[in-house]
């Protein structure tokens, strides 16, 4: 019978990283095999030597399986990397080998999961684009109507467009926004886009998890209750697959400023450079943007 498995599972398993974070130490040739530089692919038996970083990693003994949430402040990194000075692990400070679930922006605050469970990070991180994490987000300027329907329909960023979510006025300078996936600073981006600054950021809920009134710096376990409802809402998750963009394209979006500025309803315009200037005018409409997209 083959004992042996991904060595990026094994690494995973002692509690050192995530699988994900593993394969990065592979291709980045941190990581060693029986002496060998490592590389994506290889697998681990027992009896075999594997080296992180100068750190001999030892199979992982049956322990207690830890799950926990956070309020973490901000100025806070999210990383299991010790060397980083602020990193989320030292910050904790828990007895056992844990490492976070995703991340949350360093000048972000509020809800982020650590464990030592590396098969439920892996089946987090793998869910892809089907688990609700929800957000309070106060701006520089005033939220108009316009910027709270604009946000909800998705916008250009990082080459691709936003998939629709929830977004809720709260008060003149805040709103609730509840994204259904996790582009790199995907909130800060979107009201960038929209000539808006984040002043401050924080995720009050992740999936059916709630930050409650957990004070800021301070963790608790999550209940059983908790765990069998994460364990079961990600229990078919499938392996990330690439979203194809909608209308089709990649494209670089272009503010226009004066209106944005004052916190008025805004427009928006594409920056098209497939096409050679004519004298023509365009439309400045985001909503003629969108629909010129889906015609192409």
């Amino acid at each position: 019978m083959d004992n042996s498995l991904s060595l990026n599972k094994f690494i995973s398993d002692t509690g050192y990283c995530s699988k994900r974070e593993a394969d990065q130490l592979i291709v980045a040739g941190r990581v060693l095999l029986n002496g060998q530089i490592a590389v994506l692919g290889n697998r681990y038996a027992p009896g075999d030597e594997v080296v992180v970083d100068g750190s001999l990693m030892t199979a992982a003994k049956k322990e207690k399986l830890i799950y926990i949430a956070l309020n973490k402040p901000a100025g806070i990194t999210t990383t299991a990397e010790r060397h980083i000075k602020g990193n989320i692990i030292d910050f904790v400070n828990h007895p056992k080998r844990i490492f976070p679930v995703g991340r949350l922006d360093k000048d972000s605050e509020g809800l982020i999961l650590l464990t030592n469970d590396g098969d439920i990070v892996n089946r987090v991180l793998r869910a892809g684009n089907q688990h609700e994490k929800e957000y309070i987000v106060r701006v520089n300027k005033p939220v108009t109507a316009d910027f709270i329907k604009t946000m909800s329909e998705g916008l250009p960023i990082l080459g691709t467009t936003t998939l629709p979510c929830k977004v809720q006025m709260m008060g003149r300078q805040t709103f609730r926004i509840v994204l259904i996936q996790g582009l790199n600073r995907q909130i800060r981006r979107m009201c960038e886009f929209l000539g808006y600054k984040v002043v401050s950021l924080q995720r009050i809920r992740i999936m059916h998890i709630k930050l409650d009134k957990l004070a800021t710096g301070k963790w608790r376990y999550l209940s059983e209750m908790e765990i069998m409802t994460l364990k079961s809402s990600v229990e078919k998750s499938l392996p990330d697959q690439k979203r194809p963009l909608p209308a089709g394209q990649k494209f670089r979006a272009k503010k226009i400023t004066g209106a944005a500025k004052e916190g008025k309803e805004t427009q928006y315009k594409k920056e098209d450079k497939s096409k050679p200037k004519t004298g023509q005018p365009r439309s400045s409409s985001f909503k003629e943007f969108r629909k010129r997209g889906k015609r192409r």
